[in-house]
């Protein structure tokens, strides 16, 4: 961000803080939050594409992603919605599917019978495989060389970073974020 003030002031020593971003700057962090909404979307596309390559047209991308997320972890619904930022009604939602059309199976916890717990089916951990080598795929495809493997963490970094502002801002909402 830049640490001058507005067109016509002296510089002054970098802060950590600056007192106000330039327009570019703005427009910069505009074009970025409607790029992530962009590439998730494209994303979610990238995935379909890859079910469907695969003949699979029981699920949709985001209980993919889900499968994804389960793995080889036996999570509680709640852990999952925690994990993935998924909805009540729409984590149900896309359980269900699920569970109808036999990637997971859900059962009652061990220790808490009140608490359902998720585990992968055969057909389950099939799809996850096939979606991790997929992954594999777009991984490879990005990342050619050091340089690009550079790139590729500091955007994760950034990403990172703006998540947590992003989290915070929610979690704080209406006191300071100092």
């Amino acid at each position: 961000m830049n640490t001058q003030r507005r067109a016509g002031a002296e510089s002054k020593p970098a802060q950590d803080k600056p007192d106000a971003i330039d327009a570019a700057e703005l427009a910069e962090y505009h074009g970025l939050a409607r790029l992530i909404e962009r590439m998730h979307r494209r994303f979610l596309d990238v995935v379909r594409a890859g079910l469907l390559r695969q003949g699979i047209d029981d699920i949709g991308p985001v209980q993919a992603l889900m499968v994804m997320l389960i793995g080889d972890d036996e999570p509680s619904v709640r852990d999952l919605m925690e994990r993935g930022y998924y909805l009540g009604s729409n984590a149900s939602y896309s359980l269900k599917i699920l569970v109808e059309a036999g990637y997971i199976d859900r059962g009652a916890s061990q220790r808490d019978r009140r608490t359902a717990r998720l585990r992968l089916t055969d057909k389950g951990r099939t799809l996850r495989d096939e979606l991790f080598t997929l992954e594999q795929v777009q991984a490879t495809a990005l990342v050619r060389n050091e340089a690009e493997a550079a790139d590729l963490k500091a955007a994760y970094r950034t990403l990172r970073r703006l998540d947590r502002i992003w989290g915070d801002m929610v979690r704080y909402a209406g006191q300071g974020l100092d």
